[in-house]
């Protein structure tokens, strides 16, 4: 009888929770360690669609990168997400910063086609993102397509060199990459010699900073450079315990919207 436990205790063998950002709230954040399962759903976030969804298909427990109690709650509305989660008997379990640290980026690069040769950066003593030789010198417009077509994008938005008069022509052959909002580390990424660095979320000032030193931002989403989580703990979890079903969550999609 495999438990609520015993799946976090695997998760944090994989991607220890001793990891995780002092911010953060990653492990069991709703149910009890105790708790049967018998079925469970991946997810980037819970969202009150893959609540249904995993009453519907009789899940126990929902795993997802992102936990579902980030900051300090005063109350529980039994209408919200943590209160839907209570009321229906289901466990949320996360795995966010420490999963970051010790899988996502290696993973994201592996989706890429990138293969990592060191560390972007640290923080608190724990590495963040990756570098990368690509085989090839790429344009930012080749490279960015490169991303959209390997991450399933809809939209990837980037600080196309090729448009200004001062950097026109400037290939990209070295690649800082991070996945979630890591925008706040292409400093780190220029300082590691690399031309272009790969994330989400990047904001504007980041775009025009990084262009007037003629250094490539390039914003691939929040949601496609994390959403590698999903598969990779689905099958990693199905292969550890053989009775438990591990689904990823149909309800699991890009909540942003897109007019192109």
């Amino acid at each position: 009888m495999t438990t609520v436990k015993d799946i976090y205790n695997y998760i944090n063998e994989i991607a220890p929770y001793s990891l995780q950002e002092s911010y953060d709230n990653s492990g069991l954040c709703v149910g009890n360690g105790k708790m049967r399962v018998t079925k469970a759903l991946v997810a980037l976030d819970v969202t009150k669609d893959i609540i249904a969804e995993a009453k519907q298909k009789g899940a126990q427990l929902i795993i997802t990168h992102h936990p579902v109690i980030f900051r300090a709650l005063k109350a529980v509305d039994p209408e919200t997400v943590v209160g839907m989660l209570l009321s229906g008997g289901i466990a949320s379990v996360s795995a966010h910063t420490n999963f970051d640290s010790t899988l996502m980026n290696d993973l994201l690069c592996k989706q890429l086609d990138l293969r990592p040769s060191e560390p972007l950066t640290e923080e608190h003593g724990v590495p963040m993102g990756c570098v990368c030789e690509l085989e090839n010198a790429l344009s930012a417009d080749d490279l960015a397509k490169h991303i959209q077509k390997k991450l399933g994008n809809t939209v990837v938005r980037y600080n196309d060199l090729d448009k200004t008069a001062q950097y026109k022509g400037k290939t990209i052959s070295r690649v800082g990459v991070c996945s979630g909002s890591g925008g706040s580390f292409w400093r780190d990424a220029q300082a590691k010699g690399c031309d272009a660095l790969i994330t989400g979320d990047v904001k504007h000032d980041i775009f025009i900073d990084a262009l007037n030193d003629g250094f490539c931002v390039i914003d691939a989403g929040h949601f496609h450079t994390e959403n590698i989580f999903c598969e990779y703990m689905q099958l990693e979890l199905s292969e550890q315990f053989k009775d438990v079903q591990f689904e990823v969550a149909d309800s699991n999609v890009d909540v942003v919207s897109y007019r192109i």
